[in-house]
């Protein structure tokens, strides 16, 4: 046992180290992390430096990854979003993913004069994309949020959930006798859509439930537990029935889109699918047989220029007749037109039907690995069909929660009436608090609140805090630090931040802090009160103005000599003309 703790040790330093190594210089040099995996893998793997074996088990563990992304993805489809994107997904789609998979799979039976069944086995997982390398492209240079990057998540989407009947193809076409003995077709779908209720039903009744429950204890911790538990036992359950485990954590997902945890669950489970991700690249690099494809180096290549010649024809095809301009259509078939990270998942599962020798799953593999090496560059050329983002509009279902233009942290009795007046000029905001209660009125007063603490990055980041341009924080009591602000600031350059303060002490504490504006909370109506007491008494306007000027002037004095306590320059600053922090001016 000792033995084995060390060896595991020893396999994960190295494949940890390797890939941090690979990854850097990838990402260097413009290349992406997925092919810094897959090439540490190759590197470190049985047919190079033989430094880490037994991928297969690794593999195995690995996909969990694949189960954690699938996850992530369903949390980002709410049913609205769905259903406004129900044409391109269940369209454009399904006709992709058809028209590819028989274009690749007709190449290699006439070309390669592969078997029928080998050529469809290959072809298939031959006409999915890289989810996993796309997404994250189009989000990092702004684009997920447009038509364009819609239509490219919709595609990829039904590519995900394609691979569910395309598993099932392959086992109906298995040649392994030890594969007979599974249900019929007709059975895995018929668990598949009871599966699909049950686990709909239990997130409902037992999942929203319990998160409601952790979130009035407070304990993060139990929300991490809670999320992983959420998606293991979804997939524990799929196994066990003979389907996908990513579908069953698809559907988790789907099912808690709309809940008020979402970009908690969704904050708490991202690092273990970072993690798992990697693994599983780094193990498909360490399978991929090196020796088979250096025999035959010509026939890789050529089979990866005509995967991505092909793909990249038939999407834009179908993107202009799904009236898109023929840049935009040209654009998205040069962006999908790599193989994918479920290509290889497919691949050997081919294998294990014998439809395929292990030497071509490598062979292919290598292939879809090519095909991804060229996606940055493609991604580059692609670039400079740019176009708007989605127009901001008011969602009549709620506000949208992904690159809110604005995001509110604390939704209390302050927090509604800037959200309010925010959403009254059809500005998209997302809201986020920690209180149960708070997040169960505005549910019932059509508001969406989520779940979380709103200081966290990672959680801002969630919310759209890259996207968004203002971030306002209007939490109760004193919980915002300067070093949590300019930590904030240093993360989203672009948004501007407003901060409401507890009194003239938290003031004075933030008085070097990033933020445009701080608001002392009772201030403007205190002010407004004596205004409305004085106008009460018949005190003529004039004099009513003249008592708030006197009364500023004086306030702004006093703060001055606090802040010039500690540092007479912030001082100096402070009072400077217009300047927020004073309290003279009307902010």
């Amino acid at each position: 046992m000792e033995h084995a703790d060390l060896s595991m040790i020893r396999d994960g330093t190295i494949l940890l180290g390797s890939g941090l190594v690979f990854v850097l210089l990838f990402r260097r040099l413009g290349l992406g992390a997925t092919l810094g995996f897959l090439v540490a893998g190759a590197v470190v793997g049985p047919h190079l430096l033989g430094l880490v074996g037994d991928a297969e088990a690794k593999l195995g563990f690995a996909e969990l990854g694949i189960t954690l992304l699938l996850f992530i993805v369903g949390l980002e489809l709410s049913p609205q979003r769905l259903w406004r994107l129900k044409e391109d997904i269940f369209g454009l789609g399904l006709i992709q993913v058809v028209a590819c998979g028989i274009a690749l799979a007709a190449i290699l039976a006439l070309a390669a004069r592969f078997s029928l069944a080998a050529a469809l086995a290959v072809g298939m997982p031959l006409a999915l994309s890289s989810t996993a390398q796309v997404l994250p492209m189009l989000q990092s240079s702004g684009r997920l949020r447009t038509p364009f990057g819609e239509r490219a998540f919709s595609i990829l989407l039904f590519q995900d959930l394609s691979i569910i009947p395309m598993i099932t193809i392959i086992a109906a076409m298995s040649r392994n006798p030890a594969a007979t003995s599974g249900p019929e077709g007709w059975v895995l779908g018929l668990y598949t859509i009871l599966a699909i209720v049950g686990l709909v039903a239990a997130g409902r009744f037992v999942l929203r439930p319990l998160f409601r429950l952790i979130g009035h204890l407070g304990e993060r911790e139990m929300f991490v537990f809670a999320a992983l538990f959420t998606v293991i036992a979804a997939a524990a359950v799929m196994e066990r029935l003979g389907l996908s485990t990513a579908l069953g954590a698809f559907v988790a997902g789907v099912m808690l889109a709309d809940s008020p945890y979402r970009h908690e669950l969704e904050t708490d489970v991202e690092p273990f699918r970072a993690i798992l991700l990697g693994l599983f690249f780094l193990a498909v690099g360490m399978m991929l047989n090196l020796e088979a494809i250096a025999d035959r180096p010509v026939f890789v290549i050529a089979m990866a220029a005509a995967l991505i010649a092909t793909k990249a024809a038939i999407i834009t095809v179908l993107g202009l007749a799904f009236r898109m301009g023929w840049r935009q259509a040209l654009a998205l078939g040069l962006l999908l037109s790599q193989g994918g990270e479920f290509g290889f998942v497919l691949l050997a599962q081919a294998q294990q039907a014998l439809l395929i020798a292990p030497d071509a799953a490598s062979l292919f593999g290598a292939i879809i690995t090519l095909s991804m090496a060229t996606t940055p560059f493609l991604m580059m050329f692609t670039r400079r069909f740019r176009e708007e983002p989605i127009a901001a509009q008011s969602d009549r279902d709620g506000p949208k929660a992904d690159g809110a233009n604005a995001i509110i942290v604390g939704y209390g009795r302050f927090g509604q009436t800037v959200g309010q007046m925010l959403m009254a000029q059809d500005i998209p905001v997302t809201l986020i608090d920690t209180d149960i209660e708070m997040i169960d009125i505005a549910g019932e007063l059509g508001s969406k609140v989520y779940y979380g603490d709103g200081t966290r990055l990672d959680l801002l980041r969630q919310a759209g805090g890259g996207e968004a341009e203002l971030i306002l924080f209007c939490m109760d009591g004193d919980q915002l630090s300067l070093d949590q602000l300019e930590a904030i600031h240093e993360a989203f350059p672009n948004a501007a931040l407003y901060v409401r303060a507890y009194d003239r002490r938290a003031l004075i504490k933030l008085k070097n802090g990033p933020a445009r504006a701080v608001i002392r909370e009772v201030m403007e109506s205190a002010v407004k009160m004596a205004r409305l007491a004085m106008t009460g008494l018949d005190i003529a306007p004039g004099d009513i103005d003249r008592a708030e000027q006197m009364y500023r002037a004086s306030d702004k004095e006093r703060l001055r000599i606090q802040i010039e306590a500690t540092d007479p320059r912030a001082a100096r600053a402070m009072i400077a003309e217009h300047h927020p922090w004073g309290g003279g001016e009307r902010s």
